[in-house]
């Protein structure tokens, strides 16, 4: 796949001189017997090579990916329910919560740093650093002496997670030409949502049955099998020196410096302290200072880190706010609708769990499905129909009745997530297209980001709404920590019908504030985002600097017979 940069040796290793399409330059647009494209024709097996051997061969860094992805989607959400058995340990109750919040933070600020790093030095070392820091923060959290040890650990994990999740999704791009990325995409979605949500059961039975300290134990084989595939099979060729530039080290630091202050605003305030007290307004106004230094540092960076192009396309900046809000409106049914399911409907963790989980079979499944809608009506317009279906099953969920059954949210669920799978997947293949090698890992880390920053800001948002409804249900007494006691020992709570119903009013209370973050999306799209996303052939680092913006107008005249491949109007 020379247009990419990779490719699949005879041995399996992808590396910059296999078969593939000739040139470094844009991809023309192909039109197949069918009248459809295939889009980004880079990486496409030239006729009559081996392809179906190379598809065969790129198995085992597919195979190390998705490992990955694993590792870094397990361990947002595993410790969950070992919180009891390691508190009780090692102690720190205040504090427990930054074993979350520190993981979080770590990847989320990470995200646009590594992206940068990948463009220039390379995915494969970016990918085998990250996973080395990842492995050696999991070693330390296993031998972690107390809990302010094994929060400065979980952070380290945090670090090395930034890179798994970034470059993983950056990679598949580059292996895989635009006719053929849904099906990775969607093999990722799927590993990513259904580790998320064995997460949970996988650590309470490692805690019930084994020491917690397993939990991160066990990331080190699965690591290290994922690791040597990776340095074995994955190959990129050695890029030219001025290709590379110098790193903007500055910037890097700076923009972990307020994204972290940030975040970490958004994650303690209404939790650890008020939102208007001295500590959340000194954050916020540090947070401030900072981010203005990220301005200016980056306007003076000849390689900047979060570079202005990411804002200036009209394409990359509208996928980025309507991810955002995707972010946003998925902290309703995983943060809340397992209480949910637990305290109105009175269902047991397990199957809690799975009305939560049926989402994982649907979202994958449109997903790998889409490709066959943008292609003919384009990527803005698929996710338009994906957002506004979304936006009507959440805007649904307060119309069930009370208390219900277990199917009724399950079944919504399982809309949601064929609705979501509809809208996220377009737009992460579409701005992945819309780019050439050296700037997509930028382009992918940025979208990321903002997911990120979205699923943070609502979970500060969301969980305000919650506990102020529920404190007025309760008259005055009552918060999202009172339920979760009460769901551990529901003999202590002295009206637990009282308690069922303010639970039902806060939860629907925030599908509606989800709802309207898909409205937001689908606004968003609607009136940024051109209508045709200008898809543009790859330039691998072999070939010199990515392709000039003026050079794609080019590229956009040869693409009018796809719908996918039509420049923006």
């Amino acid at each position: 796949m020379q247009g990419e940069g990779i490719s699949v040796d005879a041995d399996g290793n992808a590396d910059g001189s296999g078969a593939g399409t000739s040139g470094g330059g844009t991809s023309d647009a192909r039109t197949s017997g069918s009248g459809t494209s295939g889009g980004d024709t880079s990486g496409t097996d030239t006729p009559g090579a081996d392809g179906d051997g190379i598809r065969r061969r790129r198995g085992p860094v597919v195979a190390a990916l998705m490992l990955a992805m694993a590792l870094a989607a397990l361990d947002s959400t595993i410790v969950s329910t070992a919180i009891p058995q390691i508190v009780g340990d090692l102690g720190g109750f205040s504090v427990f919560s930054w074993l979350f919040s520190g993981y979080l933070l770590a990847v989320t600020v990470t995200l646009p740093i590594y992206g940068k790093l990948s463009d220039t030095f390379g995915r494969k070392p970016v990918l085998i650093a990250g996973s080395i820091l990842f492995l050696i923060g999991s070693a330390l959290c296993a031998v972690a002496w107390n809990m302010g040890a094994l929060i400065a650990f979980r952070i380290v994990q945090g670090l090395g997670g930034g890179a798994l999740q970034g470059t993983v999704q950056t990679l598949a791009a580059d292996l895989y030409p635009l006719k053929e990325r849904p099906k990775i995409q969607a093999k990722l979605s799927t590993v990513w949502a259904s580790s998320s949500i064995a997460g949970p059961a996988l650590g309470g039975l490692i805690a019930a049955y084994a020491d917690w300290r397993w939990i991160f134990l066990i990331n080190l084989p699965i690591g290290a099998v994922a690791l040597w595939l990776i340095v074995r099979h994955l190959h990129e060729p050695e890029r030219a020196a001025v290709i590379r530039g110098r790193i903007d080290w500055a910037g890097a630091l700076t923009v972990f410096a307020c994204g972290g202050v940030l975040l970490t605003a958004l994650v303690q305030g209404g939790v650890a302290w008020g939102w208007l007290s001295a500590q959340s307004l000194a954050l916020f106004g540090g947070g401030l200072l900072l981010a203005g230094a990220v301005v200016v540092i980056e306007r003076r960076a000849a390689e900047p880190i979060i570079p202005g192009w990411v804002w200036r396309r009209r394409t990359i900046a509208a996928v980025n706010l309507a991810l955002g809000a995707l972010g946003l409106l998925m902290v309703a049914p995983t943060v809340f609708l397992p209480t949910y399911a637990q305290s109105v409907l009175g269902l047991a963790p397990i199957a809690a769990g799975f009305v939560l989980s049926v989402m994982t079979l649907s979202w994958p499944v449109s997903a790998a499905l889409s490709q066959h809608v943008y292609r003919r009506l384009g990527f803005r317009d698929t996710a338009l129909i994906g957002i506004g279906g979304a936006a009507l099953f959440l805007f649904a969920f307060p119309f069930l009745p009370y208390p219900g059954q277990a199917w009724q949210p399950a079944l919504i669920m399982l809309l949601l997530g064929a609705a979501l799978g509809l809208f996220q997947l377009p737009l992460i293949v579409g701005v992945q297209s819309t780019v050439g090698w050296s700037e997509r890992g930028t382009a992918t880390a940025s979208i990321l980001f903002c997911r990120q920053i979205g699923q943070t800001l609502g979970a500060a948002l969301f969980g305000a709404v919650a506990n102020g409804v529920l404190t007025s249900r309760l008259g005055g007494a009552g918060s999202l920590d009172s339920v979760a006691r009460a769901l551990e020992n529901p003999a202590a709570v002295a009206d637990p019908e009282r308690l069922r119903r303010a639970v039902d009013s806060a939860v629907d209370t925030v599908y509606v504030g989800a709802g309207c973050a898909a409205v937001l999306a689908l606004l968003v799209l609607v009136f940024l985002a051109p209508r045709r996303f200008p898809v543009i052939g790859a330039q691998g680092p072999e070939n010199g600097a990515p392709e000039p913006p003026e050079s794609r107008e080019n590229t956009e005249q040869t693409a009018r017979k796809d719908p996918v491949n039509r420049p923006a109007e």
